[in-house]
């Protein structure tokens, strides 16, 4: 069986999980900037509880983004690093479908995944569960204005991430109906990465470490000085 570590950090959650001989193990953590200082012990505490060691991975999945640029920046640095040292492949997951995989199953229903991007923005992507339980994406994820959010053409949504609880009602807005599952207070969690990464990996699709790249969706990703007081 496939055992893997996995690693979130792209928003305030902090986690860390490890699937081994089909057990899931997990460590979360909502610290806001204290990832780097949690994500190592986070890792060393889940192989001690498993009794398995580093070089019994078959590979590292991380979350690749979108979410804050030092998360993901983070997240990619401790995986690459991980792959690097053990020669194992590495999977990125989207942020956005692991935040989608965690939503209640209901295969009636489209998931809006939206991230509080800051500045009245959101990260946002659109999913349904496929017949295995994963979620497969909808359409291209994207950044942008809550209140110009593009979105499918589907009866029934289910929403969830801090961009709803941040601009629920103008989300709403967009959406036919009220959504019959909604919850703003979810982060993407490394439990979701793993889940979406074990058959990618089973099936060989992992990169070497150097292809596992963030994705940000902003084509500017420093702020400035003034913008960051804004923040």
């Amino acid at each position: 069986m496939t055992t893997l570590i996995a690693i979130e950090t792209s928003t305030e959650a902090c986690s860390a999980a490890l699937l081994c001989n089909g057990t899931l193990l997990e460590r979360s953590q909502v610290a806001p900037r204290r990832h780097a200082e949690l994500i190592l012990p986070m890792i060393e505490s889940l192989l001690t509880e498993a009794g398995v060691s580093r070089r019994d991975l078959d590979g590292v999945a991380v979350g690749r983004g979108p979410g804050a640029f030092t998360g993901v920046r983070l997240a990619i640095s401790v995986a690459q690093g991980l792959a690097l040292g053990l020669d194992v492949p590495v999977v990125p997951v989207s942020s956005l479908a692991a935040l989608a995989q965690d939503v209640p199953p209901d295969p009636h229903t489209a998931i809006l995944a939206v991230i509080d991007a800051r500045m009245g923005e959101v990260y946002a992507g659109t999913f349904l569960r496929a017949s295995d339980g994963h979620v497969e994406a909808l359409a291209a994820e994207s950044v942008g204005p809550a209140g110009l959010l593009a979105l499918p053409e589907r009866g029934h949504w289910s929403v969830v991430g801090t961009g709803w609880a941040a601009y629920g009602d103008v989300i709403a807005a967009h959406l036919r109906e009220p959504p019959r599952f909604a919850d703003g207070g979810r982060y993407p969690q490394a439990r979701a990465v793993a889940q979406l990464a074990a058959p990618q990996l089973a099936a060989g699709r992992g990169v070497a470490p150097e292809y596992a790249l963030p994705v940000y969706l902003r084509d500017k990703v420093a702020l400035t000085l003034q913008e960051q007081r804004a923040r």
